[in-house]
């Protein structure tokens, strides 16, 4: 049996996971957490309520939130063939604030909607919740809810222990449910091979509002983190990003970029998505560093190169 289908044999027993942008959050992010709380105090009309077709307790942060799911949905549906829809979804959240911590504002764990505030992964998890109901002719919000539950849980499974918070647990349960394919590029540049080493939750539980009130989930996610830590993964070096005009027919448009680190106890810091510009590639991110949605100015690999913990990406395509 691979690594991988133990891991998703063992992702589907315990039902835990570990983050990384969206959750690990490390101290010179911390300016993002004031942010997250400052407006989570401010936030309009916070609702709660069962979705009875799934079983799961629904956040919705925003009093407008389901209007503009189904609202982009139906704009989304009504594009010309061979858009690229998760551009067009991006670019629609281009400008809009970055805010962190925005899943853990309640006591227990609820399916989180948030369309006005965004962290890099939870943009990632919108844009590719609203690309996959596209495709599949789904136009509802409750549509998109059961989508997003898909690609936020492990197995679908609204919990704590179960969210996919380090995003090496995030690609191998997408690619496990076929939602996403990992690129493999040709050597070079896709050169250099690492294993996981995470370990980040469970040594700073404290920064983490619902695990460090609920102490009884910590063996779960320390027993995850050793299963994460079985994995090796194939990634592109920065330094062969340099010239990355000649991966254009490998890495497209809206493809999903996550960057490895080599930040103690981290797999992935940041997510984005892949966007072409004439002078190479860039990152279309919710960027804590602006504060908001941006497509960099910068090249991707000028973005590496002021992000020291930098060592090189991943690259996934929604299928």
């Amino acid at each position: 049996m691979t690594i991988m289908k133990k891991l998703i044999i063992a992702l589907s027993l315990v039902f835990v996971t570990i983050t990384s942008c969206g959750g690990n959050t490390t101290p010179q992010e911390k300016t993002g957490q004031q942010q997250s709380q400052a407006t989570a105090s401010q936030r309009a009309d916070l609702s709660a309520s069962n979705d009875l077709s799934a079983g799961y307790t629904l956040s919705v942060t925003h009093k407008g939130d389901s209007a503009h799911i189904e609202r982009l949905l139906h704009e989304g549906a009504a594009q010309p063939d061979g858009t690229n829809l998760p551009l067009f979804f991006a670019r629609h959240f281009k400008g809009y604030p970055y805010v962190a911590f925005t899943l853990d504002q309640n006591k227990e764990e609820q399916l989180v909607i948030n369309t006005e505030g965004l962290d890099c992964t939870t943009f990632v998890e919108n844009v590719l919740a609203l690309t996959i109901c596209v495709k599949r002719q789904l136009n509802t919000f409750h549509d998109f809810c059961d989508v997003l539950t898909q690609v936020r849980y492990i197995k679908g499974n609204v919990a704590y222990t179960s969210r996919q918070h380090y995003f090496t647990i995030w690609i191998a349960d997408n690619l496990a449910d076929s939602l996403i394919e990992e690129i493999q590029l040709p050597k070079p540049p896709m050169s250099a091979t690492r294993k996981a080493n995470v370990n980040y939750m469970t040594t700073h539980v404290e920064s983490y509002k619902m695990l460090s009130a609920h102490p009884q989930w910590v063996p779960a996610i320390r027993e995850m983190e050793k299963q994460v830590n079985n994995i090796s993964f194939t990634y592109v070096p920065k330094a062969q990003l340099r010239d990355s005009n000649k991966y254009r027919d490998y890495i497209h448009d809206g493809d999903i970029i996550g960057i490895v680190t080599n930040k103690k106890g981290l797999d992935i810091s940041h997510v984005g998505f892949a966007v072409w510009h004439a002078d190479g590639l860039h990152l279309f991110n919710a960027s804590s560093l602006h504060k908001k949605v941006v497509d960099e100015s910068m090249t991707l690999y000028q973005y590496l190169l002021k992000q020291t913990s930098s060592v090189g990406i991943r690259v996934v395509r929604i299928k």
